[in-house]
């Protein structure tokens, strides 16, 4: 097998195509040979800072052989269109969360791997980040007993800076706030966590004062199929925080950063914090754990190359992404509701019904 890197093209020329080809820069496995954006300041603007060969249109992107791979960083209503597109070119899709503007265009979008024979991958990166796959082998290794319950928060302060000429103002773009744009990563990450979620539950508020549509508070419940409880909160209108608590019969873990490290993850394990607190033990007896370096960006990078190379892919898979955005629609449900509890499997069915 050859042990030259896979090469990647990118669509979608903007703010995170740029951190993600500087953490391809930082791998032997993979390459980003070639970007394209509709806008040619941005395709010029990209060339010049990274020094990726823009190319002038999709036609010539997809019609090089030597491209295994597309990534995808474009709006969110563009990620079915564009990933269509790619996979009739027959060549595997990685696209950023969350998988589609709507849950109806996720299974669509989900349904391109049957259809073209390509995998389909979505870049929920968080459940990468070194902390939570310490407290997956931990679980796994049996250290915290039967899981009960797990607390999930993921905060910024974006509710304060809103303005009418920026979209995260509107409800219809940025449905629920932080719920749909913050939360959904912790959905994720208690999914890979905890395993089959069976009903939501949420409610939301509006705090911020510059008088956006959206919610900028919000508060999820969860229940897994084996019975253990989770709650996921997101707040727009604090300093930033991402953390994860995962309590069990023998112990309980927890996972806390820097959330102004987000865009740099090689430096988030020096301002990170991951510490076991074990049976009866007080916290002044818990044991803080060393977090090794790592790069969430480059991991999900290595692994989608890896996945357009054997067609093996283990996680970050379409139904996860699906998932994901289907507690968002759950939890949107439930608050339209007072708080009713949403079953998960009626959610996604009816999304299906609709397609």
């Amino acid at each position: 097998m050859s042990t030259d890197p896979v090469k990647l093209g990118i669509v979608g020329l903007g703010r995170w195509a740029k951190v993600l080809s500087r953490a391809a820069k930082k791998s032997n496995k993979f390459v980003i040979s070639a970007g394209y954006s509709r806008s040619e300041d941005k395709r010029q603007a990209f060339q010049a800072e990274l020094g990726i060969p823009a190319v002038p249109d999709m036609k010539t992107l997809l019609s090089d052989p030597e491209i295994k791979g597309v990534i995808l960083t474009v709006p969110n209503e563009q990620h079915l269109p564009v990933a269509e597109e790619v996979a009739k070119a027959g060549k595997h899709v990685y696209t950023e969360k969350p998988i589609a503007n709507t849950l109806e265009n996720g299974l669509r979008l989900e349904q391109l791997q049957q259809q073209y024979g390509v995998k389909v991958m979505v870049g929920h990166s968080a459940r990468l980040l070194k902390g939570t796959r310490m407290i997956k082998e931990a679980i796994n290794r049996g250290e915290l007993g039967t899981v009960a319950l797990i607390e999930a928060n993921f905060s910024n302060e974006r509710a304060l800076e809103l303005t009418p000429d920026t979209w995260r103002w509107y409800k219809d773009k940025a449905p629920g706030g932080p719920l749909s744009q913050l939360a959904i990563h912790q959905f994720d990450a208690i999914h890979y966590l905890g395993g089959e979620i069976s009903e939501v539950s949420s409610m939301a508020s509006k705090l911020s004062p510059v008088g956006a549509e959206v919610d900028d508070q919000s508060l999820t419940l969860v229940k897994f199929a084996d019975g253990k409880l989770a709650y996921i909160g997101s707040c727009w209108t604090s300093p930033g925080i991402y953390s994860i608590r995962v309590f069990g019969s023998k112990g309980l873990m927890h996972y806390e950063l820097d959330f102004s490290t987000w865009d740099t993850p090689d430096k988030l394990h020096e301002s990170s914090t991951l510490y076991i607190q074990r049976g009866k033990d007080g916290y002044s007896k818990r044991e803080v754990l060393e977090l090794p370096p790592g790069d969430m960006f480059r991991d999900e990078l290595e692994l989608f190359a890896q996945a357009c190379i054997s067609g093996d892919l283990p996680e970050l898979t379409a139904h996860d992404g699906n998932v994901a955005l289907a507690v968002v629609n759950a939890a949107l449900h439930s608050i339209d509701n007072n708080g009713v509890n949403v079953k998960l499997s009626d959610v996604l069915e009816g999304a299906r019904s609709r397609i």
